[in-house]
This record gives C-alpha cells, structure tokens and sequence, in this order.
C-alpha cells in the first residue's frame, strides 16, 4: 500500500483492525489513501463502500493468518478467511471488478519434503488456518469458473520484514530477546520455510496486479530456504546472543515439515525478482526491530498466552 501511494496511486484501504492491525503501518503515506475501518463480513456496510468508491481492482489480503490460534480455535478463521472472501466475491461480481487479486498462502498445498510446489498441485491443508485459506482458493476457483469471474490467485511464501506482528517467528525472537528472554523452538527446529522479504512480496502483487492473467494461480516465492533453527541462530548472531538464548519447546500440533515453491510462472510472464538475499532483509528486519523496540515491547501483551 506504501508503494503504491509513492507511486501516486490513492488507495482504498479496509481494515477492522484486529488484535494484529497498527494504523501506525500507514504512517508514512498518510494523506494518500482512504481508509474504512470495518469487517468484510459486514455485507451492508461492504456494499455502501463499493457503492461509494467504485473500486475497478480489489486486492483481497484480509485474513486471520496465525496458525497456532487456529488451532486453539478456527471459528474466527472460518468466518474471515471464507465467509469474508465470499462477500468479497459477491460485490465484486455485482459492481463489475475489473480484476480480483486473492491474497492466498503457500500452506494450501500442506508439506513437501522433495522438490517444490507447482500451482497445478492438489491443495492438502493440514492446519486449520491453511484450511480456511484453501477453502477461499476454491472459491475463487468457482467463481471463475462459473461466472468467468476476473479473478487471479496468489500463493506467497512466509513473509518477513519491517512491522510483521511479533507473533511471527522472526518478530517474535527479537522481542523476547528484548525481554532478556529465550527465544522458543518448535520441536528441534528442523521445519524448512521459504522466506520472502515484504518489500519483494509487494512488489510482486503488484506485478500480477497489473500483469497476471485472470483465472491463472501464481506462486510467489524466493527460492530462499532456511530451517527454522538456522533462522533462529543467525537472529542470536546479528544480536550478541548465543545458544543458551534459545529453548527447544513442545512441537506445534501437525505442525509442518517444509514448503517450497516453484515460481517459475511469475518470472516468466511478469519482471518479477526478489531483490533482497535472506541475509540482507533479516539483518534490515532486526535492524528495524531494535530501533521501534516500543511498538514491539507493547504488542506483548496480545500473544504472551500463546508462548507460556
């Protein structure tokens, strides 16, 4: 969104700022966008917003994204990730989008222990989180396929960077190493993510924005793998930390092994490249961190029960 209001575009924000909502994200491009705080679940007050501003795109990121509150419980996730994208969907198709962008994850295609995931792969969710989101990718599937619906699906891999909610890995360990500390470890930390610096997920949205063809699926990813326990000691490293930093904890419910994705398709139809090295946007993401250490510090509060 930052992005584009440098670029001169002015867009139209909706969010119901939950728990994991900051205005504060915003700060820098205030004056060059509209903001509406709702729920898409809110069907009466979507449509008068559509009604209103006539958007001619729609950029669908709204979601609960937390994989370990869906698995305390999924109902929230359930009426945002899918009864929210069906709203989303029947307003679009009413008031004629020129074009849908379905902000999906990498998570509905379950794990892969070879290889990568293309975008022709069966979708085998194996979280409650990553079961809502499938459930909005089929829906969007059905919209273009029923009513030639001008839709486009992303599947991003594990972003990271600047204002990420610290209930997320990298975020997460820097604020209990603020908080003097361990930073905890699922299992023995040999669960492989693909991480994506937020600026080049951005960018890339963008392209297919503009670019990617309606009724295609497109993965989204840096080709950048890490375990998480090379994650965490490279976090302790650029902190001062050592390994008496970090604890091994009880291993999250069905948690994961690995994700990879083939993305091979946007660097074919689009000008789409990652531009930072893992290295670089971690040490930008700390950097980030340590300097609002007070916006992170006071964020606490919201997910200390998740991590007792």
């Amino acid at each position: 969104m930052r992005g584009l209001v440098k670029r001169g575009e002015c867009p139209i924000v909706v969010d119901s700022l939950t728990y994991a909502g900051d205005l504060k994200r915003l700060d820098e491009a205030k004056g060059g966008f509209k903001f509406y705080k709702t729920d898409i679940c809110d069907r009466k007050v979507m449509e008068r917003i559509f009604l209103k501003e006539k958007p001619q795109a729609i950029a669908h990121f709204a979601a609960e994204t937390h994989v370990d509150r869906s698995i305390r419980d999924a109902t929230a996730f359930i009426e945002t990730n899918v009864s929210g994208t069906l709203i989303l969907l029947d307003l679009s198709k009413k008031y004629q989008v020129d074009k849908f962008v379905h902000i999906s994850t990498d998570e509905v295609y379950g794990d892969i222990e070879k290889g990568s995931f293309r975008e022709d792969f069966p979708l085998l969710p194996n979280s409650p989180y990553a079961a809502s989101k499938a459930a909005g990718d089929l829906l969007v599937k059905s919209y273009i396929r029923t009513y030639g619906f001008p839709a486009v699906i992303v599947r991003p891999s594990n972003n990271y960077g600047p204002w990420q909610y610290p209930e997320k890995l990298i975020p997460l360990s820097v604020l209990k190493l603020l908080r003097g500390e361990q930073v905890p470890v699922y299992g023995v930390g040999a669960n492989v993510r693909e991480w994506l610096f937020v600026d080049d997920c951005a960018e890339g949205i963008r392209q297919i924005l503009n670019k990617g063809r309606v009724g295609h699926i497109y993965n989204l990813g840096s080709g950048r793998e890490r375990p998480n326990i090379q994650v965490v000691k490279e976090i302790l490293k650029i902190m001062g930390k050592g390994p008496q930093d970090m604890v091994f904890v009880k291993d999250r419910l069905g948690h994961d092994i690995r994700y990879s994705l083939d993305s091979s398709k946007i660097r074919r139809q689009t000008s789409w490249q990652p531009k930072h090295g893992f290295s670089q946007g971690l040490a930008l993401t700390i950097a980030w961190c340590v300097t609002n250490r007070k916006w992170l510090l006071n964020k606490w509060r919201h997910i200390r029960y998740l991590y007792k």
